[in-house]
């Protein structure tokens, strides 16, 4: 294994549609975030790979878990965008059953990136992400993508209420963030490393 892991080794591994067909794993991040929210354009920034993770043309439909390795047994996941209104009812409770057992099971899993569009954060449904995972006491860090398209004095107001609606919550951390203008990418990309490589000293347990 290597000293650290690295995001741009970053590779497909495997995609899986039950949690019975989870990989095993040393260590892995999650990636989540509301359908069209950035979430693939932040894994492809944040990788260096312009088309590591894509966005299905019918937004939503995807239901697949897709692991992406960047070490032997240690993963970047990400996890079905969520909340795309045209959903059957039926797929979108497949969804939450399966997002809500993975992020509230998985004991390979050191912490959850989550991806909201800084123009419209912490809707019911990001709430909803933040209330299945923070239990577990792992954690958090929110991209608040697309900041490109606020103001300066909007990205700040932004920043500052997002994080006082969240005061309460131990383990989570807040920033701005853009795919286009690459902003926030470094600090990002270091945080998350920063994950692994803890989690990779304390040779976490296998999830399976």
């Amino acid at each position: 294994m290597t000293a650290k892991p690295v995001l741009n080794r970053a590779q497909f591994h495997t995609s899986v549609a039950q949690l019975r067909d989870l990989p095993y794993s040393r260590a892995e991040i999650a990636f989540a975030g509301r359908s069209n929210a950035g979430k693939s354009s932040a894994i492809n920034l944040l990788t260096r790979k312009n088309r590591l993770a894509f966005t299905s043309k019918t937004p939503g439909r995807t239901q697949l878990i897709n692991f992406f390795e960047l070490d032997a047994d240690i993963y970047l996941v990400d996890l079905p965008g969520y909340g795309y209104a045209k959903v059957p009812p039926a797929v979108k409770a497949k969804w939450e059953g399966l997002l809500s057992r993975y992020l509230q099971e998985r004991a390979a899993l050191v912490g959850m990136v989550l991806i909201m569009d800084a123009r419209h954060p912490l809707t019911p449904l990001d709430r909803q992400m933040l209330d299945w995972f923070t239990p577990t006491g792992k954690p958090v860090h929110i991209l608040l993508s697309k900041a490109d398209k606020l103001s300066n004095s909007e990205k700040a107001l932004t920043l500052r209420q997002v994080k006082q609606e969240l005061a309460a919550l131990e383990g989570v951390s807040v920033q701005l963030f853009s795919s286009l203008s690459r902003l926030g990418a470094e600090d990002a990309a270091a945080l998350i490393e920063g994950w692994l490589a803890q989690a990779c000293q304390q040779d976490p347990q296998p999830a399976q």
